[in-house]
């Protein structure tokens, strides 16, 4: 979300940051903040978990299409909308002074603005007040005159307005929703990294959107969306980190996820449950200029399952899977959600699954069971049992989404400074 495009086959986008907007910290502080599942905590059967999963990552596909992006795939958290809930995680901020007023940001690598609801003129339901300007000291309007507005890259659309000669803007996504409102700068606060438990940290000036007029497909608990693109006017460029991480607890878990920004573990090795690799940032699509998309790409060269090295096809991974699992395929041959699930008679124990093996350039991540093999048995009879791999189709094109489900209990740092993505197994609930 969101995300890392993968492209098949090819190099993809060596990571671009500048800092001519950053925020006005003088040096790069370490932060941590909560990140909640989309879906945790409301009951939802892990047949319904699979479902929506599989079409958040349908409609990624969709909107990364539509937007005329590269042939490649998004992963981590792709930006919110949808029925079925498209935000995977909210990053859970306080925002102004004396007072941090709650807001609950959907984290987002494919895009680089930061904005929540304020003001509202036309707002989507979220289960909290929207942000008060005036009940923070530290708010302020960014000046129409500011470098920033107008500038046709970081700000596509942008104006002024007549009244008090602030900057205005309009924010798009591939799926047609939209932000409108104004940009303004306040207080962020986060928690202390290496302070004590509750210690808190304030960073000022941090500049973002007061969306006040906000539709389209935003139907989850957030009240906006964190951009933690390359631009600068994301999160991660605006406090001058050198790197981000995150870690995802098992979804069916329920149990709150950390994200870190301009640090993390003291000991990365300390916390690994397995080794620590890395891979470059990758250039984009041919002909693409470095810096003209917020997306983060590697190269992803190919898959293997059990002992059968493929390309990175869905079809030839699905026709694999089923050659080598034991088992009638459910539903004819995939469900209307375009996921493979495997019948699994009452009573009969699981059998093994094949290893699933993503060939990185310089690292080959050799995913648990549980980040790619999900055992169904909602109604606890043993009666329609499944085994279902969780890898959805991107219909018709080479394009496949490595997803958050993969990324499960795996600590994965977007170091900017060496344009690198390191990863290691962890245990998430434990950094």
């Amino acid at each position: 979300m969101k995300g890392w495009p993968v492209s098949p086959l090819f190099p993809c986008v060596l990571l671009f940051l500048t800092f001519l907007f950053a925020s006005s910290v003088a040096e790069p502080v370490a932060m941590r903040a909560d990140l909640t599942h989309v879906d945790s905590g409301r009951g939802f059967t892990k047949h319904e978990l699979l479902s929506r999963m599989a079409a958040r990552s349908k409609a990624r596909m969709a909107t990364l299409r539509s937007s005329g992006s590269a042939p490649a795939v998004t992963v981590p958290v792709a930006r919110g909308g949808l029925d079925v809930g498209f935000s995977e995680y909210l990053v859970h901020l306080g925002v102004g002074t004396p007072r941090p007023q709650r807001v609950a940001l959907t984290l987002d690598t494919g895009s680089d603005l930061v904005w929540t609801q304020c003001a509202c003129a036309a707002c989507f339901d979220q289960p909290f007040p929207v942000l008060r300007a005036s009940a923070s000291s530290t708010f302020r309007r960014v000046p129409c005159s500011d470098p920033l507005c107008g500038h046709a890259v970081y700000l596509p659309v942008s104006g002024c307005a007549a009244r008090d000669r602030s900057c205005l803007y309009a924010y798009g996504y591939g799926d047609n929703s939209v932000t409108t409102g104004k940009v303004v700068e306040d207080t962020f606060t986060f928690n202390a990294l290496g302070g004590k438990k509750h210690a808190a940290v304030a960073v000022p000036n941090l500049r973002f959107g007061c969306g006040m007029l906000n539709v389209g497909l935003f139907k989850s608990n957030e009240s906006g969306i964190a951009g933690f693109g390359r631009g600068p006017l994301s999160l991660p460029s605006q406090l001058k980190v050198g790197r981000f991480s995150y870690c995802f607890t098992a979804i069916i878990e329920s149990r709150t996820s950390p994200v870190f920004l301009g640090g993390g573990p003291d000991n990365l090795e300390a916390h690994a449950t397995g080794p620590i690799q890395s891979t470059p940032f990758a250039p984009g699509p041919a002909g693409a200029p470095v810096g003209s998309s917020p997306f983060y790409y590697l190269s992803l060269r190919g898959v293997t399952v059990g002992k059968t090295r493929l390309p990175a096809v869905f079809q030839s991974l699905r026709e694999a899977f089923v050659a080598q699992v034991q088992l009638p395929v459910a539903n004819g041959y995939t469900d209307a959600d375009g996921r493979l699930c495997f019948s699994l008679p009452a009573m009969k124990k699981a059998p093994a699954v094949p290893k699933l093996i993503l060939h990185l350039e310089g690292a080959d991540w050799d995913l648990p069971r549980d980040n790619y093999v999900l055992d169904n048995d909602d109604d606890g009879t043993g009666a329609g049992r499944e085994l279902c791999v969780v890898i959805s189709s991107a219909g018709k094109s080479d394009q496949t989404t490595i997803g958050n489900f993969q990324q499960q209990n795996t600590h994965i740092v977007y170091n900017l400074e060496s344009d690198k993505m390191v990863f290691a197994p962890a245990r998430c609930d434990k950094l």
